[in-house]
């Protein structure tokens, strides 16, 4: 256990974006009373802590910008909750790939300059386990990337976690782009290649490996950017899916939020999120070149996840199987004893699923 719990967090996780991005994301922003020493304190030390960034983009210019990308990326897709975790984790015991790290997704920008120090007080402060849902937590373990692109850039959807009031303009804007200018555009390829640079010379791997919710809406720029990417989207349950997402956002967005929202508020954008993604993921997939998508049941995936992977390595032509056969194996026959939450439907959630999301379950086949 961490010297600090999660839910205790005297800052939130904008301490490690950079001074421009900081200003960026609260300009016009209100912060409600109640908030507003989390608000200055991480303010204060983000302010602290970018005087470090120059030292950053001289090591960045120096060690990876000019460094080709050998191989496009991997990304893993689905909503949040849909099992992109366990995915992710088990392919990421393949040495090949790298990935952002969990001390990554709070301090992008102290990566190349002082992370042996940042991330040892890291690792001493922060829980060992995610409160939601008890998967483990490690500084250098695999993470989602949405969380180091927010400290990197104002153009990413997690600005909701900070100002959840502004939600749904964050969903259109940033998550499904869809009202992003080009120059925004042209700033979040930007920064994204950086991180997958950055990621790939901290993890040692030569092709990157991403589980992002979020670049779920994103498939068209993705494919603009790496051309013979390789995607996995993963489907889930939806009634456990909006049973787990509730809870994993209304806990989440307590230590970070710096505005009041009600949980029927969190309920109601949860449902609508889902339903918008949805339709832009099925919208654009067609652009992913044919052989380089596999759609994936999660529950197929726990069945068998080693059957699967070793299937999802072959259909999607990936390399290095062989070679991480038996890393593989050693992971999942540590997760066995691992205890799921467990989901009991009540009526309100089926009736909510099957008002919002029946498109999802006729189109995946899912029922009680």
């Amino acid at each position: 256990m961490g010297l600090i719990e999660f839910s205790k967090l005297p800052v939130n996780t904008l301490v490690g974006a950079d001074w421009p991005t900081f200003k960026a994301i609260t300009a016009g922003r209100e912060v409600d009373k109640g908030f507003r020493g989390k608000y200055f304190l991480t303010k204060s030390v983000c302010r602290l802590l970018s005087l470090l960034k120059p030292l950053e983009d001289s090591r960045y210019e120096k060690r990876c910008a000019a460094r080709p990308i050998e191989h496009d990326p991997l990304f893993i897709l689905g909503h949040w909750r849909s099992g992109t975790t366990f995915v992710h984790n088990v392919f990421a015991c393949d040495k090949h790939f790298g990935y952002t790290t969990t001390y990554q997704t709070v301090f992008p920008n102290l990566m190349l300059w002082g992370q042996p120090f940042f991330k040892k007080n890291m690792a001493f402060l922060m829980p060992d386990k995610r409160p939601t849902d008890n998967m483990e937590l490690k500084v250098d373990l695999p993470q989602e990337e949405e969380f180091a692109l927010s400290n990197m850039m104002p153009y990413t959807y997690y600005n909701f976690w900070y100002f959840p009031k502004y939600w749904m303009d964050y969903c259109e804007r940033y998550l499904l782009f869809n009202t992003i200018t080009e120059e925004e555009r042209a700033v979040f390829k930007a920064m994204f290649e950086r991180l997958v640079k950055v990621s790939l010379w901290n993890t040692r791997g030569t092709q990157f490996l991403s589980k992002n919710p979020p670049h779920t809406g994103r498939v068209r720029t993705l494919v603009e950017m790496y051309p013979n990417a390789k995607f996995i989207y993963l489907t889930r349950n939806p009634y456990t899916v909006f049973e787990s997402t509730r809870s994993f956002f209304t806990n989440t967005i307590q230590p970070l939020r710096l505005e009041d929202i009600t949980n029927e508020e969190i309920e109601a954008n949860v449902l609508e999120v889902y339903r918008r993604l949805f339709y832009k993921y099925e919208e654009e997939k067609h652009l992913i070149p044919e052989g380089n998508l596999i759609e994936v049941k999660f529950e197929d995936f726990e069945r068998d996840a080693f059957a699967m992977t070793e299937h999802i390595y072959q259909a999607l032509r990936l390399p290095g199987f062989p070679e991480a056969r038996a890393d593989i194996e050693r992971y999942l026959a540590k997760k066995k004893g691992y205890k799921k939450n467990q989901y009991k439907y009540e009526r309100r959630t089926i009736d909510l699923v099957e008002r919002h999301w029946s498109m999802a379950l006729q189109e995946w086949g899912y029922s009680l």
